[in-house]
């Protein structure tokens, strides 16, 4: 609980004082890293030190809808594990089905209900929580139920789905960006801290530490596919997180089933995998959600896990299309990275023998993502298709005519930025380093949303609101393709990639801003195109 005297407004958008200086916020931060005290593992003779709940199967009628968490059906993946010629039998456990649309349903009830035991929440608390989404939804599913209030923190790469789907439960939601590491003072988890210091009677259950996590998923997840196969599990397939679920599930399993083999899907640009060299890669950002941390959360054992698997979004995001529309599987794009992961893991297995791979969430969070025809084209997971037959599809981006850009240093200052907007009617700026390399970009909605939840001030840096969550093509692409990515996003930015040499023969690629295409921009290239068709046409008639 925050003892502070500076009261706020329990679910106030802002910060009461401010933004923090480095030196507070290393003394109040608290690591999501460190070693668990809990000592307990698989096969020792220590008696667990935790509180462990018995399996119930669901109640034909409901109390309330809390009820509905867990006891989720697996669901034989019949034609997936056919086109791959699988021996073995492949099964999916259907999370997605949980009364708040995932897997993560079953720790946000879990935490809650630890918490009220242990008197740590009380009536008219304030839980909040750093999270992809999924965690937030299902803590503010709880909190509804229970009438405690709620806010979530989470990085702006997730989807506005989940966003929405919070606000309706009653959620307060506040983004960081998505390029803060776990330990910045502008990242998720120190925001959420923040929070809590500044809000009386409120509590971060935080789910990178709390025992609640794996507890839920060994008592509940991996009870329950052991109850459903009989204990005939050869293979359990789960992607990691925070890695409650796979540690949970895992030991659960392994207790029953030592043979089982556990493995673990980690998205490259990860570091939860093992060994270490897995982890090598290029990969700086990845579109599927929910999985992989720049650090290694307390409660993830990995010495649980078997076997590690790195993915894609390439692999992943149309295998989830697959499941959906071969399996009628309505779930969201880490169960296609889990099937992706099962698909290769599994070769080994012998006819008769079970894998079971999580289905984590539901499709309601990912409509205007991977779901959306368009939005998998703008990122090049699905061929462009010039389904109209326009003309100009085929054209370069310089039929355009763009002219280079203004730019901003990472010295000028928010007010600054504010001004050059304002003057020049544009709503977005590329921020440029000092090695000219491109820092990202400063787009007004999201620099609206700094200042207004305070994790910006108007004397603040530009690096403050730096915005990294938008797509840039090269200058020799095509129309059609930018036309699909403005169909999803406000703008796209254009690049020119030159090589630097360095010393002799080696270089390094720079890319450099050479323009900007926006919706307006790509709206009046139709708007004259069309025209210019349409005389042809009548031209044509008339002769």
């Amino acid at each position: 609980m925050s003892t502070t005297n500076h009261r706020v407004c329990p679910m106030s958008n802002g910060h009461s004082n401010g933004v923090e200086s480095r030196e507070e916020f290393l003394a109040h931060f608290k690591r999501p890293d460190l070693p668990s005290r809990c000592t307990w593992a698989v096969g020792t003779a220590e008696t667990s030190p935790h509180h462990h709940k018995p399996l119930i199967q669901r109640p034909k009628t409901m109390q309330t809808i809390l009820e509905a968490v867990g006891n989720t059906p697996l669901v034989k993946l019949s034609k997936i594990a056919k086109a791959a010629n699988l021996k073995c039998n492949l099964y999916g456990k259907c999370e997605f089905l949980n009364a708040g649309g995932s897997v993560k349903d079953r720790i946000g009830l879990r935490m809650i209900e630890e918490a009220e035991r242990k008197g740590l929440l009380k009536p008219g608390y304030t839980i909040i929580e750093p999270t992809s989404g999924n965690t937030g939804i299902g803590l503010a599913l709880g909190a509804a139920v229970k009438d405690y209030k709620c806010l979530i923190v989470m990085p702006e790469k997730m989807s506005n789905e989940k966003v929405d789907t919070l606000k309706a439960l009653g959620a307060k939601v506040v983004r960081t960006p998505t390029e803060a590491s776990f330990d910045s003072q502008e990242g998720l988890i120190a925001v959420a801290q923040k929070f809590q210091r500044e809000i009386p009677n409120s509590i971060v259950l935080n789910q990178y530490t709390n025992a609640g996590n794996p507890l839920a998923h060994y008592d509940g997840t991996g009870s329950e596919i052991v109850d459903q196969l009989e204990g005939k599990i050869d293979m359990v397939v789960v992607g990691a997180g925070t890695g409650g679920t796979v540690c949970g599930i895992g030991r659960k399993i392994k207790e029953t089933v030592p043979d089982c083999v556990v493995v673990g899907g980690d998205p490259e640009g990860s570091i939860l995998a093992e060994p270490e060299e897995l982890n090598k890669t290029d990969v700086n950002f990845y579109e599927v959600e929910g999985v992989g941390y720049d650090f290694i959360p307390t409660v993830l054992d990995r010495s649980v896990v078997d076997r590690w698997y790195k993915f894609n979004d390439k692999a992943a995001l149309p295998m989830a299309r697959r499941l959906i529309a071969e399996e009628g599987l309505l779930c969201g794009g880490s169960s296609g990275a889990n099937v992706i992961v099962a698909l290769e893991a599994a070769k080994e297995l012998k006819e008769g023998q079970n894998c079971v791979v999580i289905l984590p969430d539901n499709i309601r969070n990912y409509l205007t993502k991977f779901v959306s025809d368009s939005w998998m084209e703008a990122r090049n997971f699905k061929e462009s298709v010039n389904v109209h037959n326009h003309k100009w599809w085929n054209n370069s981006i310089s039929t355009l005519n763009l002219s280079i850009p203004m730019t901003v240093g990472v010295d000028v200052c928010l007010q600054e930025v504010m001004n050059i907007m304002k003057t020049n009617s544009i709503n977005q700026l590329p921020v440029i380093d000092h090695d000219g390399s491109i820092k990202g970009m400063v787009h007004l909605p999201n620099l609206m949303g700094k200042l207004l939840n305070r994790l910006a001030k108007p004397s603040d840096p530009v690096t403050r609101a730096v915005f990294k969550k938008f797509v840039q093509v090269e200058r020799t692409d095509c129309l059609g393709h930018v036309s699909r990515i403005l169909e999803q996003d406000p703008f796209v930015l254009v690049v020119q990639k030159e090589k630097k040499f360095t010393d002799g023969d080696n270089f390094e690629l720079r890319e450099t801003v050479v323009g900007i295409i926006t919706q307006r921009d790509m709206l009046d290239f139709l708007s004259i195109s069309e025209n210019v068709v349409n005389g042809l046409e009548k031209l044509n008639l008339h002769a």
